[in-house]
């Protein structure tokens, strides 16, 4: 596989789950690091088509989890974000070159053209 291919890869398999997506958006538009906290409310307000302080306590710890344990370690893994558990900050890292054509049309197809990704 070339380096081409796997870059393409990598960007497909980060932007194939709307959370994972959710994240990225987040964090192009934060200053780094980000609080697990804050990206959670976001993720979940996001995921539920809701304002951040409208999202149920039960839907946070769904989206909490699955970002604790599947999408923060997965984005990690392919380089494109920096995750530490403590104190729980999240940042992007130089690496996102292979998202970039990508991030904005899904962006825009998730959450419209008109959605502002800096809420919380």
């Amino acid at each position: 596989m070339t380096e081409t291919t796997g870059a393409v890869t990598d960007a497909f398999t980060a932007l194939t789950d709307p959370v994972r997506r959710y994240v990225l958006y987040y964090l192009t538009n934060q200053e780094a690091p980000v609080s697990f906290d804050s990206l959670t409310t976001q993720a979940a307000a996001w995921d539920t088509d809701s304002e951040p302080d409208a999202v149920d306590d039960e839907t946070l710890a769904e989206v909490r989890t699955a970002l604790y344990h599947v999408h923060l370690p997965k984005l990690a893994d392919l380089g494109v974000i920096t995750y530490e558990a403590n104190p729980g900050e999240i940042a992007l890292t130089d690496d996102t070159d292979s998202l970039d054509p990508f991030l904005e049309p899904a962006r825009q197809a998730d959450l419209g053209t008109g959605t502002p990704t800096e809420q919380v």
